[in-house]
């Protein structure tokens, strides 16, 4: 179970001005951030993107892996669109936590990959848990989603619990060199797909058109 921290506040990025909702999870005091642009109708569908912490990523623009990336495009849609919702999840490095990340990144430097260094550590692949987001959603009015995502085990998870995914919007950055062996795993052993970039950008999501 989860609630509102405090009420929603605006904020204006260079990405358009967001309202802010924040959310608490009752039973271990872990907070969560939604950004909403626009409005939307709870019959039409809403461009979502659920993303999990990558602090290295999102906030220092690491090369090893494309979340900021990701992070900033669908920042990037949203504004182009004129609405959408960030749905930000406080668990870092698919859910092991930022020190353990960081051993991680220590095994990958020594030849193994993202699936391997975790598994080596004690954890699995993904551990990630989205449990909270129904709950988020309902808070906030939403009711089919079009995820922009590129992981099918994603829209499953989603889908399981209850909520009504319309259609998958692909989020592709460019990949960088630095990254390419990363995003070779996630497609090779993780299932993600890259789809043609023109499905994005045909894609409206205006509720009273």
């Amino acid at each position: 179970m989860i609630h509102k921290s405090q009420p929603p506040q605006t904020v204006p990025t260079r990405f358009g001005t967001f309202v802010q909702h924040t959310f608490t999870e009752n039973d271990t005091g872990k907070q969560h951030l939604a950004l909403a642009l626009g409005s939307w109708c709870k019959s039409k569908p809403v461009p979502v993107r659920i993303h999990s912490e990558c602090l290295t990523g999102d906030v220092f623009g690491s090369a090893k892996c494309d979340c900021g990336d990701q992070l900033n495009l669908a920042l990037e849609l949203f504004q182009t669109w004129g609405v959408g919702l960030l749905i930000y999840l406080r668990q870092e490095g698919r859910g092991i936590g930022l020190a353990n990340k960081i051993r991680a990144y220590q095994l990958q430097d020594q030849g193994f990959d993202t699936v391997d260094a975790n598994l080596a550590l004690g954890f699995s692949a993904d551990g990630r848990n989205y449990d909270c987001v129904f709950e988020i959603l309902n808070h906030l009015d939403v009711g089919p989603v079009q995820l922009l995502t590129n992981n099918p085990d994603k829209i499953l998870a989603i889908e399981n619990l209850g909520i009504n995914v319309s259609g998958r919007i692909p989020i592709e950055p460019t990949i960088k060199s630095e990254s390419a062996n990363y995003m070779r795993t996630k497609m090779e052993r993780m299932g993600h797909i890259l789809s043609p970039k023109a499905e994005v950008l045909k894609f409206e999501a205006v509720c009273n058109r």
